[in-house]
């Protein structure tokens, strides 16, 4: 080290599980970190789905991220748009036209939507990954059933009633499971012109199966208690082939429908354009056993943002992945900053794959272990609200799932952000 002073100042861009993991390790370090985000708040993406779907409030999964640093005077925050990095300066570039200087730089920025070359299918199919996302969904589904309400026509109530979801991973089957709760268990009682147990809700998988990454044992039992729900559709081995505001298409097959969701596939974000490097194709940055940038070691690219291989396989973008590499990293700016001998390569321990599958039903996946039915429906529950951040947010969580549990009403049904059922 050439002196005490270099190499302390940590510019971290995204405030996800991975960036505050890192900070958070980073505690009494002696560095000067400054945490770039262009959100004010920490977002618990596994239950964003619980958001759009009306079990709960936003504010039971985020978090403002100055409340969450308030005591921690090493670490400023920026709610600011990053644009690029000068690799050459050493400095972030903001959408502004300020700039960030950094000894260290820590990119950790996420993953958005990828649509696979058609991005005019956003507009009628948003995807889940921001709380503005989820009340968007959310206002959709609770103005289908008002809009159905007010219909006379029986084609257009029809669509109106069928609820389509692309992508069956672990986000698409929680929510169609909801959804259909939602009709069948929420709503029956509160409409006079329809049933909405009628409602048609489509599962839409261009794999030969569901939750492809379960054992194909537990991907049968999620399909069955799907289709157990009523009104429940698991198409797979269908891709889609157009969506429009009147419905999707799956081939030469059209279906009428006004509510389409899009759960099938991600799309880095353009870290790797800002840095130059070479990138897979889905956009993450491919780095080092280390986690940086190859021949850049003064910088790290950490979670969804990254191609991260362990032992051959690619590790998942999940969130305990990201925290896991969000440690990892952490210790590896330690080591240098105190001069210490460096850790081996990044290890990636898997925690198992989880999916929740509505009321009383789960399936787990841990080694050789697996659960279904209600057993891994409370172990998925426990495990979520664990990693909650502080003990409001997981008395809350915790309160609304025994709300909905017992009284079988979901306490968040608030169509939001001005749009207003037609008046025929």
């Amino acid at each position: 080290m050439k002196q005490e002073t270099e190499g302390r100042r940590v510019v971290v861009i995204g405030a996800g599980f991975a960036g505050l993991q890192l900070i958070k390790e980073l505690k009494g370090a002696g560095c000067e970190i400054t945490l770039i985000d262009q959100r004010n708040h920490h977002l618990f993406q596994p239950l964003l789905y619980q958001v759009a779907t009306t079990l709960l409030a936003t504010s039971d999964v985020a978090w403002p991220i100055r409340r969450l640093f308030a005591r921690r005077k090493d670490v400023t925050t920026l709610l600011a748009t990053v644009t690029g990095v000068d690799k050459e300066t050493r400095q972030v570039l903001l959408q502004d036209g300020g700039r960030v200087p950094y000894d260290i730089l820590v990119i950790a920025t996420g993953a958005r939507h990828a649509y696979f070359g058609h991005d005019e299918w956003a507009e009628h199919a948003p995807g889940l990954k921001t709380l503005e996302d989820a009340t968007t969904i959310r206002r959709r589904l609770l103005l289908a059933f008002e809009r159905a309400e007010m219909s006379r026509d029986p084609a257009e109530r029809a669509a109106y009633l069928t609820f389509a979801v692309i992508g069956a991973g672990p986000t698409g089957v929680e929510l169609v499971g909801i959804i259909a709760e939602l009709a069948h268990r929420v709503l029956p009682e509160e409409f006079r012109q329809i049933d909405t147990r009628d409602a048609r809700i489509l599962l839409i998988e261009a794999g030969p199966r569901i939750l492809g990454a379960f054992s194909p044992e537990l991907s049968a039992y999620a399909a069955e208690a799907l289709e157990e729900k009523g009104g429940v559709e698991v198409l797979t081995g269908k891709p889609v082939t157009d969506i429009s505001a009147e419905g999707i298409r799956l081939g030469e097959d059209f279906i009428a429908t006004r509510t389409v969701i899009w759960a099938a596939g991600v799309q880095a974000s353009p870290a790797a354009e800002w840095l130059g490097a070479e990138a897979d194709r889905a956009g993450r940055v491919m780095v080092t056993p280390e986690l940086t940038v190859p021949d850049q070691p003064e910088i790290f690219v950490l979670g969804d943002t990254a191609h991260v291989e362990c032992e051959g396989q690619m590790v998942p973008g999940v969130a305990p992945a990201a925290k896991q590499q969000g440690n990892y990293a952490a210790r590896v700016i330690r080591a240098r900053l105190t001069g210490r001998k460096l850790p081996g390569p990044f290890r990636f321990r898997s925690m198992g794959n989880l999916a929740t599958i509505g009321r009383n039903a789960a399936v787990i996946e841990y080694g050789k272990l697996r659960m279904r039915g209600w057993p891994a429906w409370w172990a998925w529950g426990i495990a979520h609200i664990y990693f909650l951040i502080g003990t409001r947010s997981r008395l809350a969580v915790a309160l609304s799932w025994v709300w909905s549990f017992m009284t079988g009403q979901n306490s968040a049904r608030l169509i939001t952000q001005g749009e207003k059922p037609r008046v025929r």
